[in-house]
């Protein structure tokens, strides 16, 4: 099938379903086809599955420019439903994302395949020898919001895990994920893998959601939501099958004394702003009083001056008249765009304890050259990924050297942190015996 055909198929199924009746049909043949799909993927040797993922990349790469013209139209539409910013920033691609996501891919092509992998081995004193193997967990629901690259993202890990994915991308999106989603499926088709091994629902239809999150009859083993504090919530309170995700992203920098101001500076900035509407942004910064005196100002000074917002408590509204006064809600928000909380606290303990009862369990870092304190705030701190004197902006799965990832994860069953292959593989175990018989 065509990648022109995959387009206007997708982009005339929202249409042409009418009811609840309609699209749990729909969905109820997504599941089965992506069930199929699965067997065959868990089976699937690292080659094909490299070839296939290395023809989803140049597929995307060749798309480029109906990808970034399906884009074009979304955001026009984005803006005109007055759209907030850092979802705008979530939605936008240029050349550079779109280049991106190619590399993607074909990082995940050149990672070692999880699938089969020993993670243990023991032989008893009777001489049966027991193996803890990776195997494929089946069909992934993967339901996100704004970020089209999450569908090449997931696309690719699932592959490359031996997974099926049911993708179901926002509406805002839907053009752009809607193109990739085809260029991905040109890529499996032409290396002789399944087109059901990397499904998208084709409608906008919330109803579509409230099917996944039921597990179609069995058919979807796991969710995985990427997406607003709305979304996360609905996922949560609604799934009947286990779910990898994280409700909320407050992210803390903690500046403890001593510090080198010059590099508080730096990671604070990339911290923050860099992309303010993403999950590793910090939304708080806390310094240490016994250093407030030389490093609030010149900290607060430097993100007003970069135009963030800054909201502090009476130490922090001491500085500078443009720092508006915290309410408590503050240090417990997840802002999603230039605007931070900010207080002084009373040492090392004091700051844990503000992250304990205000944060989310994401991402929280420390800034200091003492290197005890910061082995015990790694220790310490309860969160999926913590810390020491770098950006909280590296909670991402590329920085990880997981090639990619489609949603960090703060439970703690199973998978937490960025979620990549080894965290979408499962296990069995396996025993290699000579006869033995159990007296």
């Amino acid at each position: 099938m065509s990648l022109a055909t995959v387009v206007k198929l997708n982009a005339v199924a929202a249409p042409g379903i009418a009811g609840d009746e309609n699209i749990s049909n729909l969905m109820a043949r997504m599941g089965s086809e992506a069930r199929a799909a699965a067997r065959v993927l868990a089976l699937a040797p690292r080659a094909k599955k490299d070839a296939a993922l290395l023809s989803m990349a140049d597929a995307v790469e060749r798309q480029m420019p109906a990808i970034l013209a399906a884009n074009a139209q979304d955001m026009e539409a984005a803006r005109a439903a007055g759209t907030a910013p850092a979802l705008i920033d979530r939605l936008f691609l240029d050349e550079k994302r779109v280049a991106g996501i190619v590399d993607g891919i074909r990082q995940v092509a050149a990672l070692p395949d999880p699938v089969g992998a020993v993670r243990a081995e023991w032989t008893r004193p009777n001489g049966l020898r027991f193996e803890r193997v990776a195997t494929p967990i089946g069909v992934i629901g993967m339901i996100y919001e704004s970020r089209p690259g999450v569908t090449a993202d997931a696309g690719a890990l699932t592959l490359k895990s031996g997974n099926a994915v049911i993708l179901r991308g926002g509406s805002e999106s839907f053009r752009t994920s809607t193109t990739i989603h085809a260029a991905l499926v040109e890529g499996l088709v032409a290396a002789g893998l399944p087109a059901a091994s990397i499904a998208m629902v084709p409608t906008r239809d919330r109803a579509a959601v409230g099917e996944m999150l039921t597990g179609l009859g069995g058919d979807v083993d796991v969710i995985v939501p990427r997406g607003g504090k709305s979304l996360i919530a609905r996922v949560q309170a609604e799934a009947r099958v286990p779910v990898f995700a994280h409700l909320d992203a407050n992210n803390h920098i903690y500046v403890h004394g001593p510090c080198d101001l010059d590099m508080a500076r730096t990671v604070l900035m990339n911290a923050k702003l860099r992309r303010t509407g993403v999950c590793g942004a910090a939304e708080s910064l806390l310094v240490d009083r016994a250093l407030a005196g030389t490093h609030l100002a010149p900290l607060l000074t430097m993100l007003l001056d970069a135009g963030c917002a800054v909201r502090g408590d009476d130490a922090a509204s001491a500085v500078d008249a443009r720092v508006t006064p915290a309410v408590e809600e503050d240090y417990a928000t997840e802002f999603l765009d230039a605007i931070i909380a900010v207080k002084v606290v009373d040492g090392l303990a004091a700051a844990m304890e503000h992250i304990a009862r205000y944060g989310s369990q994401h991402t929280d870092a420390i800034l200091t050259d003492d290197d005890a304190a910061a082995e015990r705030f790694l220790r310490e701190v309860d969160s999926a990924i913590v810390v020491h004197n770098a950006s909280t902006q590296f909670a991402d799965g590329g920085e990880f050297g997981f090639g990619a990832e489609i949603g960090i994860a703060t439970g703690r069953m199973h998978a937490r942190g960025p979620v990549g292959l080894e965290q979408l593989t499962t296990f069995k175990y396996q025993l290699r015996g000579t006869g033995q018989t159990r007296p």
